[in-house]
């Protein structure tokens, strides 16, 4: 192994090149190790999927790009995968926890195209965090499913209206922030937190150290009596589409029948795209008799996955019409 390669370039980012080098390294240290062996007998095809170019890329920037540090992610997260089986996991097999809406896919995407789950914690209606964490599952895999082929992350829209002391988990945030940073690195592209109450910030304060930096940085407050909000929200989403809920036009509610309906059918097509031995792909297009709006992204190129900005489209002056 090149010293060279085992971390980020101090003095810029690493080249094309260099990033190959080290994706190609972990895929042939994974490769190698024993605990694997019955993922690529039993799974050989999702296997394959998941030592794909863009998903090694993500955990190699998940940990700077230090190939050792990047191994051992990938190689837990590999296991746990064989272990929880997220892609046999269906909609009525967590369909008990949606009933309320506390995490659903909304039917509108930010402006550079990212699925948004929406959150809403006064709505929690469950007290085992063992269905809790495999409903959260469900929907990173089901978010996933729906990425644009030029995107990787998604947005969480985190509706605090009604929270209150009795929504706080400390345990609850704690898993939350282990399947997001360590089973879906550098899947999260913004989470926003609108109108938290203040109690919560000093609770935000205690669970924060369990988000690693990168995590953290992409938490974002957001209240609706501040100024900037508006000019947030409107670079970040179209203003007729975001719900009302978060400052926007949209008043649709959520219908837990009609979300159950679409639900089933991306189970569905879960299976079409990967056959039965997998129902989820981290990394691969689907077919191209898919619809694109509900495409996954590109496996082999990581020069087509779309990078943003998060600081500069969040702070950028909204264009007024015509401009």
């Amino acid at each position: 192994m090149n010293p060279q390669l085992k971390k980020s370039n101090s003095n810029g980012p690493l080249t094309q090149e260099d990033q190959q080098k080290l994706i190609n390294e972990v895929r042939d240290t994974i490769n190698k190790q024993k605990s694997v062996e019955k993922m690529k007998e039993n799974s050989p095809n999702e296997f394959s999927r998941y030592c794909s170019d863009a998903s090694i890329s993500r955990y190699l920037r998940a940990r700077n790009w230090n190939v050792k540090k990047a191994v051992k992610m990938f190689e837990a997260s590999l296991i746990w995968r064989m272990s929880y089986k997220p892609e046999e996991i269906l909609w009525e097999h967590v369909a008990a926890e949606a009933e309320t809406g506390k995490i659903y896919r909304s039917s509108f995407k930010d402006k550079n195209g990212r699925v948004v789950l929406v959150m809403r914690p006064r709505a929690q209606n469950s007290k085992s965090i063992k269905s809790q964490v495999k409903y959260l599952v469900y929907c990173m895999e089901n978010a996933i499913l729906n990425l644009l082929a030029d995107q990787e992350q998604m947005i969480w829209l985190i509706d605090f209206h009604g929270f209150n002391l009795s929504n706080i988990s400390i345990k609850s945030t704690k898993e939350t922030a282990y399947i997001l940073q360590e089973q879906y690195p550098e899947r999260l592209g913004l989470a926003i937190l609108y109108n938290p109450p203040k109690f919560f910030e000093p609770f935000y304060k205690v669970v924060k150290p369990f988000l690693e930096p990168k995590t953290a940085n992409k938490v974002k407050f957001v209240y609706s009596d501040d100024p900037n909000t508006k000019t947030i929200m409107e670079n970040l989403f179209c203003m007729d589409e975001l719900e009302s809920a978060f400052g926007g036009k949209n008043e649709e509610s959520f219908d837990i029948k009609k979300y159950a309906e679409k639900m089933k059918e991306d189970d569905a097509k879960r299976i079409v795209l990967y056959g039965k031995e997998s129902c989820s792909d981290p990394c691969l297009n689907p077919k191209p008799n898919i619809d694109h709006n509900s495409a996954n992204e590109n496996a082999s190129d990581t020069k087509s996955v779309k990078e943003v900005d998060e600081e500069e489209m969040l702070m950028e002056t909204p264009k007024t019409e015509g401009a």
